[in-house]
């Protein structure tokens, strides 16, 4: 049995966590069968089921939007951060954080949520770069090219079946996530209120002489990884399943969040080690 994801766009739509009833298959007639034989071949779009192809360019569609409004943001805090920019990465960071919760747990996706979700998740992720642009110049081309990096090789791995997702592998990887959203959260709060003065927070703290945060960065890198090979695997199962054309949009509004996540562990990294 295939391991579900972790990823809420993935794990709870029965299209791509496996629990979807098998349909079962009508009796033909040997007429029937015969038509069947001679008409021409259907191709995932003419019998309106999600393909591989379409999912790419939804999944492009996303990040096209995603970039535009990140260079919007972006301009507006770089070379120096502005109160506008400011404004623009609050009203993406809050509207990108209520439309990921909303699109996760809807079963059936909308399109126009989805695309909106994109543009708000820009603002916040093209405001955050031009900060880090304008402290450490060049970082977001390293950012951006070592996310790449990570996704195609994982993808790569992932096709030629060297990496696949399995259920212990998973349950490890659940525990793995849940602590460092707690680790998270408790730097978080140690930030807002000071108790940490280092920008990074604990991430900042050296031990023996390596910064936390490089390391604690390094097994958040790992977990993105895992968690697009269960992305893959799920989008792969919803292809094998003849799901619908409209789910791939909900397999790329999943991709989008954990390359988005991805590209932002590594924009931490290197900030951290540059620091």
């Amino acid at each position: 049995m295939a391991a579900e994801s972790s990823n809420p766009a993935f794990a709870r739509n029965p299209v791509f966590n496996g629990k979807k009833g098998v349909a079962q298959t009508p009796t033909i007639s040997a007429e029937g069968l015969q038509e069947m034989y001679q008409r021409p071949d259907a191709t995932p779009t003419d019998t309106g089921r999600m393909s591989y192809e379409d999912t790419i360019v939804k999944t492009v569609v996303m990040f096209v939007i995603l970039i535009a409004t990140a260079a919007i943001s972006f301009l507006a805090n770089y070379p120096q951060p502005t109160a506008l920019g400011l404004g623009l990465m609050i009203v993406g960071v809050i509207g990108g954080l209520v439309l990921g919760l909303v699109n996760a747990f809807k079963r059936e996706p909308s399109v126009p949520l989805i695309l909106a979700y994109a543009a708000f998740e820009g603002l916040a992720v093209g405001g955050l770069s031009g900060f880090f642009e304008s402290r450490y110049p060049g970082i977001v081309i390293q950012a951006v090219l070592a996310t790449f990096a990570v996704f195609g090789v994982t993808l790569a791995l992932f096709a030629s079946g060297k990496v696949r997702a399995s259920k212990r592998a998973t349950k490890i990887f659940l525990i793995a996530i849940i602590g460092y959203a707690v680790f998270s959260l408790i730097n978080f709060v140690l930030m807002a209120t000071g108790a940490v003065p280092n920008a990074f927070g604990l991430r900042g703290v050296e031990i023996f002489g390596i910064p936390l945060g490089l390391v604690i960065g390094v097994l958040a890198v790992i977990l993105a990884a895992y968690s697009l090979v269960l992305d893959f695997d799920s989008v792969q199962r919803g292809v094998k399943a003849g799901a619908p054309r409209k789910y791939g949009w909900s397999a790329a509004f999943g991709l989008t969040l954990t390359i988005v996540w991805l590209y932002l562990e590594l924009l931490r990294i290197i900030a951290i080690f540059r620091n």
